[in-house]
């Protein structure tokens, strides 16, 4: 096959618009700048996010700008290819107007998810790595992307919660300022125990804690006069970052107080109940009879 008879395919016009042609040779130009131009895009993306993290920029900063840099890349590559195949804008004037109507019409969810996704990658009211608290759900944020957010949650579910939810609906954010939280933990003591001894040993555990901040600082409260126990509540605050952590806490709380509470002879209490009977109650002992 000759160079003329390769020129001559090349140049064979599939279809024409608006004096505007379409030859092989342009189809299999496009694809070929476009492969190229997204592999160099996408070698440049991930340069740009390996440099800013070796920075130490914060991770929503970082997957906010590389979000921007590629729709940018996308919307160049897309010009580049229409101007390659000599095709003007106007061009899809038309079909553009009829798209918009359709999505006006049809796609009004996926629109406010995308434009409420770009809100909070701007304003950044939630962010990666943040507590969030989504109804009875809770987790941790994981990516924020442009339609939904993925959030793990304490028990290793993945959630995908579409953005539009996170700005209309009550979200609780745990770390929004920051990963300060604050817990408790309420145990009874049995009826005759001495109160200000069970206070200094729960204030004991509380100040032995490590994971136990000193500011603010942990009290202790006489709760309440129960029917089977007085009940005093514990009240500290935990730089926690999940509530795995604080659930942990808790639970080593639980165990010292357990433990201390035995070497000074302090009972927990439990229900009892006490039962009064008029009259007189006779046993009779007597051989079973089959």
């Amino acid at each position: 096959m000759t160079l003329e008879s390769i020129s001559h395919y090349l140049s064979y016009v599939i279809f024409s618009y608006n004096n505007i042609e379409i030859t092989v040779a342009k189809v299999i130009q496009v694809p070929l700048i476009l492969f190229a131009m997204w592999f160099v895009v996408t070698w440049i993306g991930r340069l740009i996010r390996k440099t800013l993290l070796a920075r130490k920029m914060n991770p929503d900063a970082v997957y906010l700008f590389t979000r921007i840099y590629l729709v940018l890349s996308i919307a160049i590559l897309i010009f580049t290819s229409l101007e390659v195949l000599n095709i003007p804008l106007t061009a899809f004037a038309f079909v553009s107007g009829a798209i918009a109507i359709g999505v006006g019409f049809g796609a009004q969810n996926i629109i406010n998810n995308f434009i409420s996704g770009w809100i909070l990658m701007w304003e950044r009211p939630i962010r990666i790595g943040d507590f969030l608290e989504v109804g009875n759900a809770k987790g941790v944020v994981e990516t924020i992307n442009t339609r939904s957010t993925r959030i793990r949650r304490n028990d290793g579910v993945h959630m995908l919660i579409p953005n539009s939810q996170l700005l209309e609906n009550t979200v609780t954010n745990w770390t929004l300022i920051d990963r300060n939280a604050r817990s408790s933990v309420s145990v009874g003591v049995a009826y005759g125990s001495d109160v200000l001894l069970v206070e200094k040993l729960i204030k004991k555990v509380l100040s032995e804690h490590p994971a136990i901040l000193p500011t603010p600082a942990s009290s202790v409260l006489f709760d309440d006069f129960a029917e089977s126990s007085l009940v005093f509540n514990a009240i500290f605050w935990v730089c926690a970052e999940s509530e795995t952590m604080l659930r942990q806490v808790r639970s080593d709380i639980r165990f010292s107080v357990y433990k201390i509470f035995a070497e000074h002879n302090v009972v927990i209490s439990f229900p009892q109940r006490d039962i009064h009977i008029d009259g007189e109650i006779a046993l009779r002992r007597g051989r079973a009879t089959k």
